[in-house]
């Protein structure tokens, strides 16, 4: 019967290996000498490490289709934990063996350290399962394990006080026991009146989590029975804290009057002048509140007729008698032109509201009728410090230029040289909308032949005449006085074959046809043209 070659020449080992059979098999028969063979594990998706070195290939390959062997460690292995910890062994387990070094590790990454008695537990103590393989998440809180011994104690008994089930409140963990002198209390400070060894003194021994915290829930009576100054009568915080420390017997109390300085015309030792009637609730700090009466009748000057502002602190300090006060005007100095006595002469008819501080609108009249220059005429701008200080007669005035330096050439008199008509708006900074006409009636060189780029200040500084000038051919196109062009050439016209447009270059004065034929045998889309030449060869190189 004919068998086809095909046939024969099929791999039962799947259409993934690509390897010559001879890596394996001889030449004599198909068996398999370990030994002998060549195929590295490592170029697949499992690399054999550990006791997986010795391990049968059957054990893992069950047919002939290899990479059909899964790759996971649950497929191969019996999970003894009965998923109880997953099915990534490798987090407990490397492939030497199957014992674990790391089990305090392996607890403090799941956010339970074995510190303190857990130190010396062994597993089965707390997962106390089916099996002491199985490891079912318990819960990291302590009440997890130690909910019996919670229930349990009597001495105090934690459930009938309301204790929190947060065990490690008021126990160590790096403890070897249940002491409870580590009783953190922080969150209450014992310190001086409270330095209390006796508990119930504020807590009721079968429920010490009713407690408030607050001052006055203990210290009720004490805020009822004081009569020095009457704390009820006065209306006073019942926040004890407000003025009392924790000093035995309530002194020194101090009353931190920061939110209102009690200083010079303020430094009144009666309480009752400023909180009527022994009011201490909502009492004003606003001046206007309590001196309304003193704004009202004053005369000198008319307060009400002025218009000025009642927030008497703006001119006033606490001095008493009010004086002496001072009108902060550094809103706007008073200074030079505006160092002006009669306040009426800017607030008009006595109105200080809404005086404007720009200059322009109590200027415009000077601004409209000036001549010289005629500020409407050049469309000056209408900020008046722009160029004026507020020297009277508006003088020295000074222009501003440092957005356009007026340094060398540029050291001109006459605005309307560059203002054309005295248009100040919209005048150009850029060199080539005012030096047009230079650049193209220039001919030595001729700037429009050899096509110079129109930025004026690539090769020219603001020296009057344009010299010196200076014009980088090796940065801005290509190197000829550096690299292998230097010394090459005598001048323009070598390379420049066209002096009315030198933009046009040809590079075959000096490299032959033949020549570039010969160095560039085998270069594909070689072509024998000189922005060919350039394409390639930008930095003059011949590589």
């Amino acid at each position: 019967m004919f068998i086809s070659s095909h046939v024969l020449g099929q791999s039962p080992h799947g259409s993934s290996l690509k390897i010559d059979c001879a890596q394996c098999h001889s030449p004599e028969n198909w068996t398999v000498d370990l030994k002998t063979v060549k195929f590295d594990h490592g170029t697949t998706d499992f690399e054999l490490e550990g006791t997986h070195l010795i391990t049968d290939c059957k054990s893992c390959h069950t047919s002939l289709v290899f990479n059909e062997a899964p790759t996971d460690c649950i497929s191969c292995h019996t999970d003894v934990h009965s998923q109880s910890v997953g099915n990534d062994c490798v987090r407990c387990h490397t492939s030497e063996n199957w014992l674990i070094f790391n089990i305090p590790e392996i607890h403090e990454e799941n956010g339970f350290p074995l510190i303190g008695s857990h130190s010396n537990l062994s597993c089965v103590e707390c997962h106390n399962n089916e099996s002491s393989l199985i490891f079912n998440p318990i819960g990291n809180e302590c009440i997890e394990c130690h909910r019996q011994d919670y229930l349990a104690t009597q001495n105090p008994n934690h459930s009938l006080s309301g204790f929190s089930q947060d065990c490690i409140e008021c126990h160590n963990p790096l403890g070897l026991g249940w002491d409870s002198t580590g009783i953190i209390h922080d969150f209450f400070p014992l310190t001086l009146g409270h330095d209390i060894q006796d508990c119930s003194q504020c807590h009721d021994v079968t429920n010490f989590s009713d407690i408030s915290p607050d001052c006055f829930s203990c210290h009720n009576d004490d805020f009822a029975q004081t009569t020095n100054p009457n704390h009820t009568n006065a209306g006073f915080s019942t926040d004890c804290i407000e003025c009392h420390t924790t000093n035995p017997g309530w002194v020194p109390a101090t009353i931190n009057h920061d939110f209102f300085p009690l200083t010079l015309g303020h430094d009144i030792q009666d309480c009752n002048a400023c909180h009527v009637n022994g009011n201490y609730n909502n009492t004003p700090t606003d001046c206007f509140a309590c001196h309304e009466d003193e704004y009202n009748q004053t005369s000198n000057p008319n307060h009400i007729a002025a218009n000025f502002p009642t927030d008497c602190a703006v001119c006033h300090t606490t001095n008493p008698g009010w004086v002496p006060a001072t009108v902060n005007h550094d809103f706007f100095p008073l200074t030079l032109g505006h160092d002006i006595q009669d306040c009426n002469a800017c607030h008009i008819n006595g109105n200080y509201n809404n005086t404007p501080t720009d200059c322009f609108a109590c200027h415009e009249d000077d601004y409209n009728q000036t001549t010289n220059p005629n500020h409407i005429a050049a469309n000056f701008p209408t900020d008046c410090a722009a160029c004026h200080t507020t020297n009277p007669g508006w003088t020295p005035a000074t222009l501003n230029h440092d957005f356009f330096p007026l340094t060398l050439g540029h050291d001109i008199q006459d605005c309307n040289a560059c203002h054309i008509n005295g248009n100040y708006n919209n005048t150009p900074t850029d060199c080539f909308a005012c030096h047009e006409d230079d650049y193209n009636q220039t001919t030595n060189p001729n700037h429009i032949a050899a096509n110079f780029p129109t930025d004026c200040a690539t090769c020219h500084t603001t020296n009057p005449g344009w010299m010196p000038a200076t014009f980088d051919h090796d940065n801005m196109y290509f190197p000829i006085y550096s690299g292998k062009h230097e010394g090459e050439w005598n001048s323009c016209v070598d390379c420049h074959t066209n002096p009315s447009d030198y933009s046009t270059f040809s590079c075959f004065l000096c490299h032959s046809q033949g020549d570039m034929a010969d160095k560039h045998d085998g270069v594909g889309g070689y072509v024998y043209e000189s922005n060919a030449c350039f394409s390639c060869h930008p930095d003059g190189s011949a590589d």
